[in-house]
């Protein structure tokens, strides 16, 4: 056992593995009304499932989490950590934001992680005309009936993959916010629930800015994580040329996981231990972002949430049951750079967000085992 990882653990959970609710089956994703009173308005809206399934075992865990990645690998080439942080996130019950140049796989690994896992998939492609209706749905006169019916928008899936989410007006963008942060829509005052597992995989360019509207503080702050892909190196762009040409990659990924599996694993990855001292790790690593010149917004308490939450799935991928300083710090620049504002000053001489949290993480003490923190 490596001699900083005695002190993360919890009794009893040294090597314990993830355990939480798993079983066989899926079924379309879909909402059921929460308001009181208010009954059913649309038959193919079915209620989210609450009961607990048999516990998932280790190796169950580690051999649907390395299916997913391989099945993955085969379609993105060379693009291994991108890869594993994206199925990070999804473990972690978080969004994604995809943020790069045209033409470098951002809507392929949204597919290409969908088609891994047995689940409802939909596909927005964000424009300016785009309502918040097509989102969330819409409420229909029957004429039949004489009543309003429900017609669930294209968030009613297990993964949503929004294609160019910064071409749509900030309206149509906020119609997110709700989904993103609660799982559920609330439509003509009635409230909807989203099914799980439920995931959001935004797609947008940083280089074009003509007819686009970038995404407010608020709506970065719902992401999870954020990945640039770049460009491939040399042998897995010859790779893709060959292999790329006279089919679509995406035919040949075959679902490793249902909708229901990839719930347990995430109720799993909740279950992870977290120790006192990698909490207070991360607490003090946010109050450096609050606290730095070079920043004129730090990282929100929500941010902190989230980077805990994305380290816990880390941990479990890397098939241990406690959170280690490391998953930390690994995920801090995916987790918190697009959170950040730089200063205008600092900004005129080259700093970054990224490049700030790199030298806050070498700035804030990484407790270390027991007997360092006692001398």
């Amino acid at each position: 056992m490596h001699p900083r990882e005695t002190m993360y653990e919890s009794e009893g959970l040294a090597s314990a593995a993830p355990a939480a609710a798993g079983s066989t089956g899926t079924g379309p994703a879909g909402a059921a009304p929460q308001a009181a009173g208010a009954a059913p308005q649309a038959p193919l809206l079915r209620p989210r499932s609450t009961k607990p399934g048999p516990p998932m075992d280790a190796a169950t865990f580690a051999r649907l989490s390395d299916g997913i990645v391989a099945a993955m690998n085969t379609v993105i080439d060379g693009k291994e950590e991108a890869v594993r942080l994206a199925l990070t996130v999804l473990l972690a019950g978080g969004h994604l934001l995809l943020e790069d140049v045209p033409g470098v796989g951002k809507t392929l690994l949204a597919k290409c992680l969908a088609r891994a896992v047995d689940c409802s998939v939909n596909r927005i492609q964000f424009t300016p005309d785009l309502l918040p209706s097509d989102i969330t749905g819409v409420s229909v006169f029957n004429q039949s009936s004489q009543s309003f019916v429900f017609r669930p928008g294209a968030i009613f899936a297990n993964i949503v993959i929004g294609d160019e989410i910064n071409r749509a007006s900030a309206k149509t963008q906020s119609a997110l916010l709700e989904s993103m942060a609660e799982h559920q829509v609330t439509v003509d005052g009635t409230t909807y629930l989203l099914q799980e597992p439920f995931m959001v995989v935004a797609t947008q360019n940083p280089i074009e800015m003509e007819g686009t509207y970038p995404l407010p503080e608020a709506q970065r702050d719902r992401f999870m994580a954020r990945i640039s892909l770049g460009y491939p190196d040399e042998a897995a762009e010859l790779a893709m040329l060959e292999s790329h040409q006279s089919v679509n990659p995406l035919d040949s990924v075959e679902a490793v996981a249902t909708a229901e599996q990839v719930g347990a694993m995430v109720r799993a990855v909740a279950a992870i231990h977290v120790s006192p001292a990698v909490r207070a790790y991360t607490v003090a690593l946010g109050q450096a972002t609050r606290n730095s010149p070079a920043l004129r917004l730090g990282a929100s308490p929500r941010a902190l949430l989230q980077l805990l939450r994305a380290a816990k799935a880390a941990a479990a991928l890397e098939g241990r049951g406690f959170v280690l300083p490391d998953d930390i710090r690994l995920l801090a620049e995916p987790v918190l750079a697009h959170r950040l504002l730089v200063e205008r000053s600092a900004a005129s001489q080259g700093a970054t967000p990224s490049g700030v949290v790199a030298e806050l993480l070498g700035r804030v003490a990484v407790p270390g085992p027991p007997n360092e923190r006692s001398g």
